[in-house]
């Protein structure tokens, strides 16, 4: 038998992935991942319920009705608690989360490691180092710190992959000397706060915890504007990382020039983790966490970086929220609940993968 052909001068209908669903707009085609789409929209759902309960919860609770309002510019009561004090700080939390969120992405992927984080690997140490050195030696302006935050996350990362680096990039020597950096940098970051200040130690103290207690519109616009100048890059490495995802060889096949594509996505993760180490200190084990929790979530073969950005976003606020209500009338650090839940993953992962290792093994 033969196979059916297409009538005579219409071209064959396009083959549809399984799990997958293709959109047409005029000429223009998206193929979107049905599954992803449905946990992206699941995580958004879940993400505007934690706005509202953030928003909501405080010394005094303010109906919901009342936030609505207040969100869409109409005149309420609660406008001074909602949007001047609580949103701010709400902002600010948004952006972190899902600046850390893609930022493990991306650097997960191109070292091919989920264990390959910025908090792992040095970057937010390298970026809290250097912003606490600002803070020591006087430099207190918000528009600054930005850009004090990414000089420190990029020679951290510089660092690292240059001490990492022998006649090609081992995942496992790339996170083992990124822990070694992490632990210099450490111990650097509290020199430079032994010889501060009593007041700029205390405040780097608290900072250097991930906190966005205090935090307002000074340090949510730099990093909004950043964020937004990245959009166009973040879409490019979208693109970028599907082909990271194969081995070398299928990759290089595809037509997909490697070396340049994981460059530029880890330069775009280091400079996303700095500026959002800069505006609320090093939040430890989002973007870790993030990742790893959408693509188990979506079940893609490449880690879906709106999904990440939504769940780092989901943990920031989550964790946010309980920091202020927990032990209320204490209010403590966001970092310190990503590190209950982070530390004790972070373990689970590395015994799983040197059990899958050795169990691979002959």
């Amino acid at each position: 038998m033969t196979a059916p052909t297409a009538p005579a001068g219409r071209s064959p209908a396009p083959v549809t992935p399984v799990g997958h669903a293709l959109l047409r707009a005029g000429r223009a085609s998206f193929l979107l991942h049905r599954r992803s789409l449905l946990v992206g929209t699941a995580l958004a759902l879940l993400l505007a319920t934690a706005v509202v309960a953030s928003l909501c919860v405080g010394e005094s609770f303010v109906a919901p009705g009342e936030v609505v309002r207040v969100l869409l510019g109409l005149p309420s009561p609660d406008e001074l608690v909602v949007g001047t004090l609580r949103l701010p700080r709400l902002v600010t939390g948004l952006l972190v989360g899902a600046a850390f969120g893609v930022s493990g992405a991306l650097i997960q992927t191109v070292a091919r490691n989920p264990l390959a984080s910025p908090d792992v690997i040095g970057v937010t140490h390298g970026a809290g180092a250097a912003t606490v050195a600002a803070m020591t030696f006087g430099v207190t302006s918000y528009t600054l710190m930005p850009y004090v935050s990414v000089a420190g996350g990029l020679a951290a990362a510089a660092l690292v992959y240059a001490l990492a680096w022998r006649r090609g990039l081992s995942a496992a020597r790339f996170v083992l000397v990124g822990i070694g950096i992490s632990v210099a940098l450490g111990s650097l970051t509290r020199l430079f706060v032994t010889k501060g200040e009593y007041l700029v130690a205390q405040q780097a103290k608290v900072w250097l915890t991930g906190s966005l207690n205090g935090r307002g519109w000074d340090q949510a616009a730099p990093l909004a504007t950043v964020l937004l100048v990245c959009v166009p890059c973040v879409l490019w490495a979208a693109r970028a990382q599907r082909a990271a995802a194969f081995d070398d060889d299928t990759a290089v096949a595809l037509g997909s020039r490697l070396d340049r594509d994981r460059l530029g996505m880890g330069v775009l993760g280091v400079v996303l983790a700095s500026v959002a180490t800069g505006a609320a200190g090093p939040v430890d084990f989002v973007a870790l966490l993030a990742p790893q929790i959408a693509r188990r979530l979506t079940r893609t073969p490449h880690i879906p970086l709106l999904s990440s950005a939504l769940t780092g976003a989901l943990i920031v606020v989550v964790a946010d929220l309980l920091a202020r209500r927990l032990l209320s009338p204490v209010e403590l650090p966001v970092g310190v609940f990503t590190a209950l839940v982070g530390a004790p993953y972070l373990m689970w992962l590395i015994v799983s993968t040197r059990s899958s290792r050795s169990g691979g093994t002959a």
